[in-house]
């Protein structure tokens, strides 16, 4: 089966042209995004999601790192299926059309990370941000996630912390975590731990450190040491 529409009925040619007229604008939409974003399966239309640009005509040094990179392509991959959910999202915030004007800026701030010294941690910071922001703006992105490959945000309490820590994962491999509280925010990296999930990071700042062992966690910020945090109850 492929991905266009099926046919109208033609027991009535004249009625029946006019009914064509809407499906076949989204069966060519629908042909448009296979060709692009998807893959059509033999039995049933089977939806894959690529990057949001073509790998085989990549201009940008991102770009290029991105495809070549299977954590960053997977990183890509969530975030634009993210995107198009926050798109169809009327309750957004901000609205859909602000939320498409955030992204183009985004794109040009992602590409600036061919600039850094490390490029793509930069890159994976700025997806990361970016999940994040899409994420705790709409509802929508956050509940249709059927392979959950991103999660949050979640708040954890930490003593000695007075703001709430704000926690999106991306859950790739190696998985990432993205800790944002008052006005700092600092992306980790997953490494190896026998007891807990284990996240490091670095910044100008300093070194940053994140154990989670189910609603518990352990916290350690430039500056202070190890704080013991808890996953605030939703609602």
């Amino acid at each position: 089966m492929d991905c266009l529409t099926p046919r109208a009925s033609r027991n009535d040619p004249g009625e029946a042209d006019m009914k064509m007229v809407t499906p076949l604008l989204a069966a060519l939409i629908a042909a448009s995004a296979c060709a692009v974003m998807s893959i059509c399966a033999n039995a049933g239309t089977t939806t894959v999601l690529a990057t949001s640009f073509d790998c085989a005509r990549a201009s940008a040094s991102v770009e290029k790192l991105i495809c070549r990179d299977p954590q960053l392509k997977r990183m890509e991959i969530e975030l634009t299926r993210l995107y198009r959910l926050a798109l169809t999202d009327d309750h957004s915030v901000p609205r859909p059309d602000k939320v498409e004007i955030e992204q183009r800026f985004w794109v040009d701030a992602r590409n600036q990370c061919a600039t850094k010294a490390e490029p793509k941690a930069c890159t994976i910071s700025s997806y990361a941000e970016r999940a994040h922001q899409l994420r705790q703006g709409s509802a929508i992105a956050r509940t249709k996630d059927p392979s959950r490959l991103t999660d949050g945000p979640v708040a954890f309490r930490c003593a000695g912390l007075s703001a709430l820590i704000a926690a999106t994962f991306f859950n790739v491999e190696p998985r990432v975590v993205y800790l944002k509280w008052a006005n700092t925010s600092a992306t980790l990296i997953q490494v190896p731990n026998d007891y807990a999930s284990q996240y490091n990071g670095k910044d100008l700042r300093g070194s940053y450190g994140f154990w989670q062992t189910g609603n518990e966690a352990l916290l350690q910020i430039p500056g202070s040491g190890q704080m013991r945090c808890s996953l605030e109850p939703v609602g």
